[in-house]
C-alpha cells in the first residue's frame, strides 16, 4: 500500500501542475471533451449487446423484416462509434502536444535555471541522460498516461453499466448442471468476477520483473546514444590516439548491456503473452460453456445467447483491464520512475542554495570587485582554495598561477556563480557585466553570427562589426561563412575555436574577463597577439587569466599564486612579478622533466 502511495504521490506531482498552469483550461476542455466521448462510446456499446440480442433472434427465426431493420440499426450505431473514436483520438493527441509543450517547458525551464543542469551532474547516476528524461520520457509518460487513463475509467464505466446488464440475464437464465437447474444471484457476473481476479494475480506475479526491466532498458540505450554521442564530437582526439578500437570496445559492451536487457523483458514478455493470449481466448469460449445448457435444454434463444456471451466478455475485458494493459503498466511506471529521479536530482541541485553554504554575490555601488574570505570546497565538503581578501579594480590585468589540481578552474566556478560548494562574499558592482571563457570554448549549434553573439540574441552586433573583429583575431577566412549553419566545435580546430572565444569577447566588451587558460592551444607568438588585442581594444575592463606560461607574465601587473597549505589545500596570496615568473619558470620545467624522453 505505501508502494502504490508513492506512486500516487510522484504522479500527482508531475501530471497535475499542467491542469493548474495558464494552458488549464485548454487543458481541462480537452480532457472532459475525450472523457465524454470515451463514456458516449460505452452507452454505444450498452447499444450494441442489446442490438446482438435482437439480431441473431431475427436470424434464428428466419424473420427477414426484422432483420433488415436491424442493419439500419447496426449502420447508425457503427456511423457514430467510429465518428466518436476518430474525434477522441483527435482530440486526445491535441491534448497530448499541449501538454507535452507546456511540461517541456517546465522542465527545460527548472533544468536550465541558475547552472542546475551543470550542479546536477555533481550528484551522479540518477540524473543519467536528462536528455532523454526530456526528450523522450515526457511523452512517453504523457501518452501512456491518457491511454491507460482513459482505458481505465472505460473499463469501470463499462464495468458498471454492464454488471447490471449481465446480472439481469443471470436472473433469466438459470445455472444447469446436468439436469438440475439452480436460481444463483449474478452467478454470470460472480463466474467473470472469478475469472479476472485470478488471471490479475497471476499476471501481476509473472509481469511484475517487467518494471525494473524496463527502466534498465532505457538507461542502457540512452548510454550507448550517448556514448556515440560523445565519440562523434571527439572524432578528431580519438583518431590522433588511434582509439578506435577501445571506443569499439566500449561501444560492444554498452550495447551488450541492451541485448542482454532485451532478453530478459523477451523472455518475460514472452511467459506474459503465454498467459495473456491464453487467457483472452478462454474468455471467448467460456460464457458459452456456462450458459450453452441453458441453450440447448431451456428456453434461451440464440439472441439471448450471443448478447449474454458479449455482455460476459464486457464484464471479463472489463475486470481484466491490468490483465491486458500490464505490459504498457510496467512501461508507464518505468518512465514516471525516471521523471521522478530527474525532479529529485533538479530539486537537490535547486536546493543547494539554501542547505549547502555557498557564496554570496551582493551588488553595491562601489566600482570594484571585491572578494571577501572565499573558501572554496568539494561536494565532500573537503576544503581545496581559500582565499582571504582580493580587490579588482577596472581595468587592471591580474594572472593566476598554480600547480596542476590545485582548484584554479573550482576558483574561476565560485567566482562565476556555477560551483555550489564554498562560502565568502563575492561584492560586484551593481549591474556590471561578467564573461568568463573557458578552456574549451562553448560553440552552439547554429549560425557564426549566432555562435559569437552567445548567449545574447544572434542580430546583436552589426556584420561590419563582426568582420572587422575576426579579422583582428587572425579568422578573417571566416567572414564570408557568418550566416552559415555548422556543427562548428568539430569544423574550426581548437585554436580557431579560441581565437573566436577572443572575438565574442571583443564585441561584447564585458566589465570583467576572466580567462581559464582561454588561450593555451593557440602558440605563444599568436597568444601574446591576442592578449596585447585585448588589453588594447578594453582597456577599463579587468582582466583575470589563468595560465601556465611565462609569456604570460608581461601582459599582466598583478600576480597571484596557489601555493599550498596543508595536502589538498591550497591558499591564493600575492606575489611580485620576478617570484611569479620563477614560480612559473620552475613549473614548466617539472613538467618538461616529467615528459618521457624523445
Amino acid at each position: 500500500m505505501a508502494k502504490f502511495r508513492n506512486t500516487a504521490n510522484e504522479f500527482a506531482r508531475i501530471a497535475f501542475p499542467y491542469f493548474r498552469s495558464e494552458d488549464r483550461w485548454w487543458g481541462r476542455g480537452l480532457l472532459l471533451v475525450v472523457i465524454a466521448l470515451q463514456l458516449f462510446q460505452v452507452w454505444l456499446n450498452v447499444r450494441f449487446n442489446a442490438w446482438y440480442n435482437t439480431f441473431y433472434t431475427a436470424l434464428q427465426d428466419k424473420d427477414w423484416n426484422t432483420f433488415i431493420y436491424q442493419f439500419g440499426v447496426f449502420t447508425v450505431l457503427a456511423v457514430f462509434f467510429i465518428i466518436t473514436a476518430v474525434y477522441q483520438l483527435y482530440l486526445q493527441q491535441w491534448l497530448q502536444i499541449r501538454w507535452r509543450g507546456w511540461l517541456t517547458q517546465a522542465y527545460l525551464g527548472r533544468w536550465l535555471a541558475q547552472g542546475t543542469h551543470y550542479r546536477m551532474r555533481l550528484k551522479g547516476d540518477e540524473a543519467d541522460n536528462p536528455d532523454q528524461r526530456i526528450a523522450d520520457d515526457i511523452r512517453l509518460f504523457i501518452n501512456w498516461t491518457l491511454d491507460i487513463g482513459i482505458a481505465l475509467l472505460g473499463s469501470i464505466v463499462t464495468l458498471i453499466s454492464f454488471i447490471v446488464i449481465l446480472w439481469n440475464l443471470s436472473a433469466a437464465t438459470p445455472l444447469m448442471i446436468g439436469d438440475a437447474s439452480y436460481q444463483i444471484p449474478g452467478y454470470l457476473v460472480w463466474a467473470a468476477l472469478v475469472y479476472a481476479i485470478v488471471g490479475t494475480w497471476v499476471t501481476h506475479l509473472v509481469g511484475r520483473p517487467l518494471i525494473k526491466l524496463n527502466f534498465d532498458q532505457q538507461r542502457y540505450e540512452a548510454d550507448f546514444r550517448f556514448s556515440l554521442v560523445r565519440l562523434r564530437e571527439n572524432a578528431e582526439e580519438v583518431t590522433l590516439l588511434a582509439g578506435e578500437p577501445a571506443e569499439e570496445e566500449r561501444l560492444r559492451d554498452r550495447f551488450g548491456h541492451v541485448v542482454k536487457n532485451w532478453y530478459g523483458i523477451m523472455s518475460r514478455t514472452k511467459k506474459l503473452t503465454f498467459l495473456t493470449a491464453g487467457y483472452n481466448q478462454v474468455a471467448i469460449i467460456f460464457p458459452f460453456l456456462v450458459v450453452s445448457p441453458v441453450y440447448f435444454f431451456g428456453t434461451l434463444t440464440l439472441g439471448g445467447l450471443m448478447q449474454i456471451a458479449q455482455a460476459f466478455s464486457q464484464v471479463q475485458s472489463a475486470l481484466s483491464f491490468f490483465v491486458t494493459a500490464y505490459s504498457s503498466i510496467a512501461d508507464w511506471k518505468a518512465v514516471l520512475d525516471r521523471l521522478s529521479g530527474f525532479e529529485a536530482s533538479i530539486d537537490w541541485a535547486q536546493g543547494l542554495d539554501a542547505t549547502a553554504p555557498r557564496v554570496e554575490f551582493i551588488s553595491d555601488g562601489a566600482g570594484t570587485l571585491h572578494v571577501e574570505q572565499l573558501s572554496v570546497g568539494l561536494p565532500s565538503g573537503r576544503e581545496i582554495v581559500h582565499l582571504s581578501d582580493l580587490v579588482i579594480a577596472p581595468g587592471e590585468r591580474i594572472l593566476v598561477t598554480g600547480p596542476s589540481g590545485a582548484g584554479k578552474t573550482s576558483l574561476f566556478r565560485a567566482l562565476g556563480g556555477v560551483w555550489p560548494f564554498g562560502t565568502g562574499v563575492v561584492r560586484i558592482p551593481e549591474g556590471a557585466s561578467v564573461l568568463v571563457l573557458p578552456q574549451r570554448p562553448y560553440l552552439p549549434l547554429g549560425t557564426l553570427r549566432g555562435a559569437l553573439a552567445y548567449p545574447g540574441p544572434q542580430d546583436a552586433f552589426s556584420s561590419e562589426e563582426i568582420d572587422e573583429v575576426l579579422e583582428a583575431v587572425g579568422l578573417e577566412a571566416l567572414r564570408d561563412q557568418l550566416d552559415s549553419t555548422a556543427y562548428w566545435a568539430d569544423k574550426l580546430s581548437g585554436g580557431e575555436q579560441q581565437r573566436l572565444s577572443i572575438a565574442r569577447a571583443l564585441l561584447q566588451r564585458p566589465q570583467w574577463l576572466f580567462l581559464d587558460e582561454a588561450t593555451s592551444a593557440l602558440d605563444e607568438s599568436s597568444e601574446a597577439d591576442l592578449y596585447r588585442l585585448l588589453i588594447a581594444r578594453l582597456p577599463d575592463s579587468a582582466i583575470v587569466s589563468i595560465g601556465h606560461r611565462s609569456s604570460l607574465v608581461q601582459f599582466h601587473g598583478r600576480f597571484f599564486h596557489l601555493a599550498p597549505v596543508t595536502p589538498g589545500l591550497h591558499r591564493l596570496t600575492e606575489t611580485d612579478k620576478a617570484t611569479e615568473s620563477a614560480e612559473i619558470a620552475r613549473e614548466e620545467a617539472e613538467r618538461e622533466a616529467a615528459l618521457p624522453p624523445a
